[in-house]
């Protein structure tokens, strides 16, 4: 068993994609999981997994909710190492200490064409980011909800994301170390 890091994307937003997450941990288990643990109800979980593969486990998620709850969601999978790597290569350690102004948008490929010149050129003065392979990084001191950026990087970037702030991925990584 592999242990991985899986995040859920665009479910419990706006009465949509209802999924408890009881009832995502009794599917995970029922799949043949073991050591699940889901933090608050945005789709963030650890887990230990019969695959090596991300995408085969991330697959494996997302057509097993298709199937016990009738939608399709885009569902991340990482290895715990690759998270880890994910989570140091943050070029914003500062921001650690303000965990809430900090969001990494973990994406589903490496975007071919990323129009970064789009982003900056509606970043606030006292934003900063980053695009490090499939993450971009994102230091938003003033706050996520005044952020113009995030409302354009999906499309700039031409990939699927799914983001989380710097306390989401704190606790993943606890998960982890403490299994």
């Amino acid at each position: 068993m592999s242990h991985f890091i899986v995040l859920l994307r665009g479910i419990n937003v706006g009465g949509n994609n209802l999924l408890p997450m009881k009832q995502l941990s009794e599917l995970l288990v029922l799949m043949g999981c073991s050591g699940v643990n889901t933090y608050i109800q945005s789709g963030n979980v650890s887990l230990f997994h019969p695959s090596q593969s991300a995408d085969n486990v991330a697959s494996d998620i997302a057509n097993n909710i298709m199937s016990k709850f009738g939608f399709t969601i885009r569902v991340m999978a990482f290895t715990f190492e690759t998270f880890h790597q994910l989570a140091n290569a943050n070029p914003f350690k500062h921001a650690e200490r303000e965990p809430k102004t900090l969001h990494l948008y973990f994406l589903e490929e490496t975007p071919p064409s990323p129009d970064l010149q789009s982003l900056q050129a509606v970043k606030a003065e006292s934003e900063s980011f980053a695009l490090l392979g499939t993450v971009l990084y994102l230091h938003a001191p003033d706050g996520i909800g005044r952020s113009m950026l995030t409302a354009k990087i999906e499309r700039c970037l031409g990939v699927a994301t799914t983001a989380r702030n710097w306390n989401t991925v704190s606790k993943l990584l606890s998960f982890v170390e403490n299994q």
